[in-house]
Order: structure tokens, then sequence, then C-alpha cells
């Protein structure tokens, strides 16, 4: 199975972000698909995972949030690997999640946004306690 960045499909910002992230940086080898849209028992993720935060599956490597966007981004053509190692470095994802989790949580103000991409208040963003955010 190829590795797969799961978004939140019912959400007009994280579907305007994933096109953005296909369009600019294409993966050479991975897939990126609505959760609503993936078998979540195949890649052994479920729904609220997936409804709150965004999740890489890459084989038994999961991730989450920040670091699962520079385990995209690492398969992406030049220049996102660079980008994508760089984010993934443990300093530089562990500032990235109070961004990541402040864009989560104003996700249907910004562009592309609508009133439908506001999580309910208990599905707010946070670490995964799962460790999958390494």
């Amino acid at each position: 199975m190829a590795p797969v960045l799961v978004f939140d499909g019912d959400c007009a910002f994280c579907s305007s972000a994933a096109r953005w992230a296909q369009r600019w940086a294409p993966s050479r080898r991975a897939d990126v698909v609505a959760w609503q849209h993936a078998d979540l028992d195949a890649l052994g993720l479920t729904a609220d995972e997936c409804s709150a935060v965004l999740r890489w599956v890459d084989g038994d490597r999961r991730s989450a949030g920040p670091a699962a966007i520079a385990d995209y981004l690492r398969t992406a053509r030049t220049p996102w690997p660079v980008v994508g190692a760089v984010l993934g470095t443990r300093l530089v994802t562990a500032a990235a999640w109070p961004v990541y989790r402040w864009v989560a949580a104003h996700r249907h103000q910004l562009p592309g946004g609508t009133p439908q991409c506001a999580m309910p208040a208990a599905a707010a963003p946070g670490r995964p306690s799962n460790g999958a955010d390494r």
C-alpha cells in the first residue's frame, strides 16, 4: 500500500490545502485522501482521529499534524523534501504544533473555509495521546 496523507474532506479549508499540496508539492509516491473516502480500518485509523488532526500512514509508521505534513513533504518533488526534513526535526515539529492547533481551531474562518469546517469543541485538536505524532 502506498503511503497516504489523510485529511478531513468535509472541511473546505482542508480540501483546499490538500489540493494545493497535490498541485504545488506533488508526491512521488504518496496518496492524498479525504478520510471519508479512505479505508480507515485498513489504515488503522478512526473517524474521530481523522476529523480532528491530519494523519500520515506509511506502513507501520504513523504521524499527525505538522509531523504528517513533514512526512508527506519528504515524498514530494524537489525542493519540498528539504522543507519536510526541516519541519520533521523534533524542535521544529514541537514549535509547529501550536500553529497547527490554531489553524485547525480557526479553519472555518480562513480562506477557503466555511462554517461546516468548524470543529466541535470536543474534537479540538491537540497532540494525539496514542503517540502518533512521534
